[in-house]
């Protein structure tokens, strides 16, 4: 028997919480715990093999399409993991299943499900039609599940078929006590399960699952949570909560962290806690993600202290980090083994990483495994709506839009953003006290290749759908206003800067782009104008921790052909994400935000374009850019880039002297050389 599938703690335990009874244990009666049949008949100790599988980052990724480019797209989907389960789960004699959350929001479906359609009173969420299928045993709080407020969440989770839990997210009842506080959702989970030995004798196994979210949830979704929850360190939580469930009876204990990885000594409340997770007492296997990156195997984890990247362990605890869109399945096989004392112990252990699809010399790609027949009936009616949806036309564009050399120089697809942005904010500060101040609006390229060679914006000129804007803008962010000084602006570029690698003046060939700094934190900042000079070394690393404050890459910040000064004061537009200190950019808080704007970022986009169509009916609105950054010159210096080798790609850097198409990698994408001259 599982436990009761309600997400969300029933009023009647919060008292029960408060008293320090236990609220948020199994529903499971665990009483008979004895594990009979501890030998063979031999006499040896029983052994099990258990193998816990993942799926991860999911961002309602339900069937195998893409609904920007209207077109099946075999590298992503839960729909092709769904057939991995099941072949994997019948290799062995004992499995369970879990997922770690980012579900509900990430692809138009989500967008479709929250924003347009709605969710009624007991109808079940299309990821949820999916993954009642599948016979997951729990399930974790993404980041991403608040993206569209606490109301929604709850009218979601109430139909999926299996628990969920978080361990780090309270109700706010703002009396500064923190011994009182009532858990949000249960913190875990525990669970009988009967496993067969290598002999094939039964044993009842008592499984303890346990969840955690990044508490930077507070930031990035103020407006959904502000008065409504608080959220603790992740390791706390874990060293409070551990404990109880192997008093309460846990043979083994299953950590599942929408957390990703950091070396930098632990200071608390950090976003990526997975690896001091592994330092926990008690904890035998970490499921983790957020970081959308593969564990094992993925390169950035060689050499790392506590890693092995080959067995897949964090200080010799097994982990797994499937990626994310459903683009593999993650499972560690563990063998567990009986100690002395009769209690259950992890012997051995292998992390394994299952793709999709596979990506061939030619660039095309093959799947590796059936769609889900089963899945694929379900979720069909939501599939066309979706598709529907975001097909139907509404503003017009005299010229295309793509983020191919958005890394690399001024780009539309930013451009049409900042540009929305402060159309907006010119409108709603109008009459007011900031009136006066200048504005200056603040984008990224989400779809600059971090999905892989196709994962970049390339609108031709024409008709813009719905499914465009969500192109150009994919996360569901809230516009703020902030007021910062000059020099607050030049150090939001500094570490913007962090993007590129430092280039020797007068080489060739090297890399221009640092891999390890995501390219949704690569900020331009249209209002101003401005250079980066990649000779020099970069001031902040990509935490955002100072690396050297002699180090300047920025140069002649200048607005309207002045140069800025560090007193100068001024607005800037940017999302409830970076305002809230995402991304860990120095002088960038909270506290900083003057205007709480109600309106979504893509929504203005979308406003944006409507009006500008309306000016220009007949050609539509001109997206281009005003190239208002560039990189210093340096003589004789040629550096390589990644980006798409669509014909499209190459088609636009023929029409840039500086930049020059070599060849395609073994990943697809296109590699290009840029003149810095």
């Amino acid at each position: 028997m599982k436990p009761t599938r309600t997400p969300f703690l029933r009023l009647a335990l919060y008292s029960a919480v408060a008293l320090g009874l236990s609220a948020c244990g199994s529903d499971d009666d665990n009483s008979d715990n004895s594990n009979s049949g501890n030998t063979d008949a031999a006499g040896k100790a029983a052994t099990v093999i258990l193998r816990v599988m993942e799926t991860t980052d999911l961002h309602a990724n339900i069937m195998n399409f893409n609904y920007y480019q209207n077109a099946q797209d075999d590298t992503v989907g839960l729909v092709k993991t769904a057939s991995l389960i099941n072949a994997a789960r019948a290799e062995v004699k004992n499995s369970v299943l879990v997922d770690n959350g980012d579900l509900l929001q990430g692809s138009p479906l989500g967008d479709y499900v929250a924003k347009v359609k709605g969710l009624n009173t007991n109808e079940v969420h299309p990821i949820y039609k999916a993954m009642n299928l599948l016979d997951y045993d729990v399930a974790n709080i993404g980041n991403h599940e608040f993206n569209y407020g606490l109301p929604f969440l709850k009218e979601a989770l109430d139909d999926a078929g299996f628990p969920y839990i978080s361990a780090n997210v309270f109700f706010d009842d703002a009396d500064n006590d923190s011994t009182n506080d009532i858990p949000y959702f249960k913190p875990y989970v525990l669970q009988d399960k009967q496993v067969l030995d290598s002999e094939g004798l039964a044993h009842t196994l008592t499984i303890g699952y346990i969840g955690f979210v990044p508490p930077q949830i507070l930031q990035w979704d103020k407006n959904n949570l502000e008065t409504r929850v608080i959220a603790k360190d992740i390791v706390d939580m874990a060293r409070h909560y551990v404990p109880q469930m192997k008093q309460e009876g846990a043979d083994i204990i299953i950590a599942i962290a929408h957390s990703g990885i950091t070396t930098e000594t632990r200071s608390g409340g950090e976003e990526n806690a997975s690896l001091y997770l592994s330092q926990v007492e008690g904890i035998d296997a970490i499921m983790f993600g957020h970081a959308h990156r593969n564990f094992p195997g993925d390169s950035g984890y060689d050499n790392v202290a506590g890693i092995d990247n080959v067995k897949g362990t964090l200080n010799g605890i097994p982990a797994v980090m499937p990626g994310y869109w459903g683009k593999y399945l993650g499972y560690i096989d563990m063998t567990l083994a009986l100690n002395t004392d009769g209690q259950w112990q992890v012997s051995d252990s292998q992390s394994t990483l299952k793709p999709i699809s596979q990506s061939n010399p030619d660039r095309s790609v093959t799947s590796l495994v059936a769609n889900h027949a089963g899945i694929e009936a379900a979720v069909a009616a939501d599939h066309a709506d979706v598709r529907q949806w975001v097909s139907e036309p509404f503003a017009k564009i005299s010229a295309p839009v793509n983020s191919f050399f958005a890394l690399v120089q001024d780009d539309p697809s930013i451009q049409v953003v900042t540009d929305a942005q402060t159309w907006y904010v010119e409108s709603i500060v109008a009459g007011t006290e900031y009136a006066s101040l200048p504005i200056l609006s603040v984008g990224a390229p989400f779809r600059a290749g971090r999905g892989g060679a196709d994962d970049f914006t390339d609108l031709s000129a024409g008709n813009v759908s719905y499914g465009n804007v969500a192109d150009l803008y994919i996360y569901p962010n809230t516009l703020k206003v902030m007021k910062l000084t000059g020099a607050d602006v030049k150090e939001w570029l500094e570490m913007s800067a962090g993007q590129f690698n430092t280039i020797v003046p007068g080489s060739s060939g090297s890399e221009l782009i640092n891999a390890s700094f995501p390219s949704y934190n690569f900020d331009v900042i249209d209002g101003i104008t401005y250079e980066i000079d990649v000779s020099q070394e970069a001031r902040y690393d990509v935490s955002g921790n100072l690396i050297d404050a002699a180090h300047n890459r920025i140069k002649n910040v200048r607005y309207n052909n002045a140069a800025i000064i560090d007193a100068d004061e001024f607005l800037v537009v940017t999302n409830n994400y970076r305002a809230g200190g995402g991304g860990h950019f120095p002088g960038v808080s909270s506290d900083k935000i003057v205007i709480d704007a109600p309106n979504e970022n893509r929504q203005t986009v979308a406003d944006y374009l409507i009006a500008m169509t309306e000016q220009n009916p007949v050609t539509g609105f001109d997206p281009s850019a005003d190239n208002n950054w560039s990189f210093t010159s340096l003589s004789n210096t040629s550096v390589v880039f990644r980006s798409s080798a669509k014909d499209s790609a190459k088609a636009f850097a023929a029409g840039n002297a500086a930049v020059t198409y070599n060849s395609t990698d073994a990943d697809g994408f296109g590699v290009y050389s840029i003149n810095l001259q």
